[in-house]
């Protein structure tokens, strides 16, 4: 028997949609779930403030994984390829702890 999928109905409230800026993003995890705490750094000062964490399941952050993945080819497609500046990729504030 096929499943049928149902459609989802996504809600968003007015502060919610206005975003949040992040430009760093430290990731932590345990056996069961990975925490992603969204920060943002600026210029000149040595601390970062996190503005958002999101707890996460492993399942949920490979199929995060995916679907970033998915965009980001659709977007490299769209837009041409994103290039990194200064550092290397794996350093430009995306950081695993």
């Amino acid at each position: 028997m096929e499943e049928q999928k149902q459609p989802i109905n996504v809600e968003i409230s007015e502060k919610e949609s206005e975003g949040i800026y992040s430009n760093f993003v430290l990731i932590a995890h345990s056996h069961s779930e990975f925490i992603l705490d969204f920060a943002r750094i600026l210029p000149g000062l040595p601390k970062a403030r996190v503005f958002s964490r999101i707890v996460m399941t492993p399942q949920h952050v490979r199929l995060l994984l995916n679907a970033l993945d998915d965009n980001l080819k659709k977007y490299e497609e769209k837009f041409g390829k994103i290039k990194v500046f200064g550092r290397e990729e794996h350093e430009m504030g995306f950081k695993q702890v």
